[in-house]
């Protein structure tokens, strides 16, 4: 019986080289299904990503996390740090999300819509439009230096790094209004904008540019984990052992000499974004991209021989010799129904969480300085001071009252007045008669509401009864 072939550390001079070279991967461009889905992502994501800080609301940035206010502009919504709790249901759900189309189909973020995937394959798209295709880019690599590979070369970079600086810059945009950042970065203004916009691009730049499928195989935890997430009906790019072995170059007279229908062409490896073959199963270098599928369709419609044998299939269909109708019903399995269901529910809570919002937030503190004091009249006053937040884009008048003690009062301006999305802090002096209560800590109630609304929020406090 044949034992398996292992690999062993290269030995040189004495040494045992543990580390093997990296080795450039130049992924040769492809037509078909899922090369158009990967271009309609990229060019939605781009969309969003590149064109929403720009747009306005109320004459405002349409979406803005605004640190140094701490304000958190979203389309009609302003939101507090208090409302923090939204961006903790945010990630509950983007993970369950993961959850649930990895359960359905593999790695479909990965290929498709993560950020590594869509940078890269504009990044390709750049290499390939100024050095060539595949072939084009390898000569050009081992050829030596001269006056065409050093233009070629010093364009592609120029061109990264432009891509890779604007990047930069819309990130920033979505916490600096974008159209004061572009006035400031001009005038080399803003140190800490300067910094981030050079952070982001550079890290755009490398990743993107130059380590490309290393962040996939190394950096990133998804791919360790991913086989946690898969089970047997998980549909995954798969190649069809049976029909396509053994592999060879066909002929006229290939079919008689048992061949199976895959031609060794090695056309799925050159496509690969991460340099992998397929027909060794499944890897957690994959991606799920379905590169190699749109290659190995287009070789079988030149041999004239059907489709998919390297397709999107589960391990139970590949096993069982199920059609893609019988595997697709198992799409509906008990994993996925309880990720779907929590995943709606959460989605439901959080929007209605988000419909019945009071659009009006309070913070007490007591003033340190003065805890209780006698005042003329034989009145007993505390001092706070409140912060009221118009979480509205519009002016809006609140007024302030107290409950909780015998003809508790506050003894200061009741009204106040509050600007479109902001917050003010507000002196509140509360005061109650002497001998109203005993000595000690009461608790009171601040109740701040809408003079002409109907918000309302009700904060608790204490009021000081000196002895």
């Amino acid at each position: 019986m044949p034992t398996p072939q292992t690999s062993t550390p290269a030995a040189h001079d004495g040494y045992i080289d543990l580390y093997e070279a990296k080795k450039k991967i130049y992924p040769r461009a492809i037509g078909g299904l899922f090369t158009r889905w990967r271009w309609a992502l990229v060019w939605l994501t781009q969309i969003v990503f590149y064109g929403l800080p720009w747009f306005q609301w109320g004459g405002r940035q349409m979406v803005l996390f605004d640190l140094g206010a701490r304000r958190f502009y979203l389309f009609g919504l302003v939101l507090y740090p208090q409302d923090f709790i939204y961006l903790t249901g945010l990630l509950i759900i983007s993970a369950l999300s993961l959850f649930l189309f990895t359960a359905v189909a593999g790695r479909l973020w990965c290929g498709f819509a993560c950020p590594q995937t869509v940078y890269t394959e504009i990044f390709l798209w750049i290499e390939r439009r100024i050095e060539g295709d595949r072939s084009a880019r390898m000569r050009l690599d081992r050829s030596p230096w001269s006056l065409d590979k050093l233009w070629r070369k010093a364009l592609k970079q120029a061109a990264w790094i432009a891509v890779a600086l604007w990047t930069g810059f819309t990130f920033v945009g979505y916490f600096v209004p974008i159209r004061q950042l572009a006035p400031q970065l001009l005038a080399l203004q803003g140190t800490w904008q300067i910094f981030w916009v050079g952070f982001y691009g550079f890290a755009t730049y490398g990743f993107a540019g130059h380590m490309r499928e290393q962040v996939c195989k190394y950096m990133c935890p998804y791919a360790r984990f991913q086989s946690a997430m898969f089970d047997k009906d998980t549909l995954i790019v798969t190649y069809d052992t049976p029909r396509g072995e053994p592999r060879g170059a066909r002929g006229k007279k290939a079919p008689a000499q048992g061949l199976g229908d895959c031609i060794d062409c090695g056309l799925c490896v050159q496509v690969c974004p991460t340099g992998i073959d397929i027909r060794g199963g499944l890897q957690y270098e994959c991606i799920g991209c379905g590169m190699c599928v749109d290659a190995c369709n287009s070789v079988m419609d030149k041999v004239h021989l059907p489709r998919g044998l390297v397709r999107y299939a589960t391990q139970n269909g590949m096993r069982q010799a199920w059609s893609s109708a019988q595997m697709l019903r198992r799409v509906l399995r008990p994993r996925v129904l309880v990720y779907s269901t929590v995943l709606l529910a959460l989605c439901i809570a959080m929007l209605a969480s988000l419909a019945t919002r009071t659009p009006l937030k309070v913070d007490v503190v007591r003033d340190r300085a003065a805890l209780a004091r006698l005042v003329e009249g034989g009145q007993i006053e505390n001092i706070y001071r409140l912060q009221v937040m118009n979480a509205t884009e519009g002016p809006r008048r609140y007024r302030i009252e107290a409950q909780g003690l015998p003809q508790v009062r506050v003894a200061s301006e009741p009204e106040v007045d509050v600007g479109p999305a902001e917050s003010r802090w507000v002196p509140v002096r509360l005061r109650a008669p002497y001998g109203a209560a005993p000595a000690g800590s009461h608790a009171v109630r601040f109740e701040v509401r809408e003079v002409d609304g109907t918000a309302q929020v009700s904060e608790k406090s204490v009021f000081l009864v000196p002895r």
